[in-house]
């Protein structure tokens, strides 16, 4: 009896600690395939209008690529360049908010990747969020160019 009512108590606390109250992130389209300039960089020709674009969980940079997901954010990043042509860094910050997607590795849930960009001369800390998941249309954000 008290091993069904420990069994019990496990299995209530373990499916407690995996809710989460964060809402969806919009689903991408389906998996739009992004051109190359070169093996790291993407080859973007949209500049998006909407603040919000990689500035908000809720609408975050959507680069796709499964397995090659990672690979993608650094090849949108290296797109960029600031507002007049400076050369940008970045750096991987963690991954946040969790949402669901037809395109998981594992399962139906995936992550945000959060990475701090800073611009040349500038000591602004830009945060873009970025799906590797999901894909869309590449875009680049308000605020920054395309490096050349």
């Amino acid at each position: 009896m008290k091993t069904i009512y420990l069994f019990i108590c496990i299995v209530g606390l373990l499916m407690s600690s995996c809710a989460t109250s964060k809402k969806s992130v919009r689903k991408g389209e389906a998996n739009v395939r992004h051109e190359l300039l070169d093996a790291r960089t993407f080859k973007i020709t949209k500049f998006a209008r909407d603040k919000t674009y990689g500035y908000s969980e809720d609408n975050p940079v959507k680069v796709g690529g499964g397995m090659e997901g990672p690979l993608n954010e650094q090849r949108f990043l290296n797109a960029l360049a600031g507002p007049n042509g400076e050369k940008v860094t970045y750096k991987r910050q963690g991954s946040c908010c969790p949402f669901k997607t037809p395109n998981a590795l594992f399962g139906d849930s995936g992550v945000l990747d959060m990475y701090e960009v800073i611009i040349e001369g500038s000591s602004e800390k830009i945060i873009l969020y970025l799906n590797m998941y999901d894909s869309e249309t590449l875009q680049v954000p308000v605020g920054f160019t395309l490096r050349k």
